[in-house]
């Protein structure tokens, strides 16, 4: 079980308006999630995306402007790559978040 807080974050960038849907964002966490070894539905995204969300969730370091290029030229928007990161940043993150509480409370 995720904190409060982080609750709160994922309700927020599932709820608001943005450059690409809710639903979308929604995926992109899953998958990153995923990816990161935490239990989620399995999501498929767009095959313009997938890499880049690979990369961020598994080799964040790595990212270059490359990879923004590369979005952009897929049609992508700045606010709408921003939105992708921050949603596969925070599945990366709650799934180390979720390993790492499992531990403390004996889990594997």
């Amino acid at each position: 079980m995720l904190p409060m807080q982080v609750r709160k974050l994922r309700d927020k960038l599932f709820s608001g308006t943005g450059s690409i849907t809710p639903v979308a964002r929604q995926q992109i966490e899953a998958y990153a999630a995923r990816l990161g070894g935490a239990q989620r539905d399995l999501a498929t995204l767009p095959a313009a995306i997938q890499p880049y969300v690979d990369k961020v969730t598994k080799h964040a370091y790595k990212v270059t402007d490359h990879d923004i290029e590369q979005l952009k030229a897929a049609g992508y928007s700045e606010d709408a790559i921003f939105e992708i990161t921050i949603s596969a940043t925070l599945g990366a993150s709650s799934a180390r978040l979720e390993r790492g509480l499992s531990l403390l409370q004996g889990g594997k």
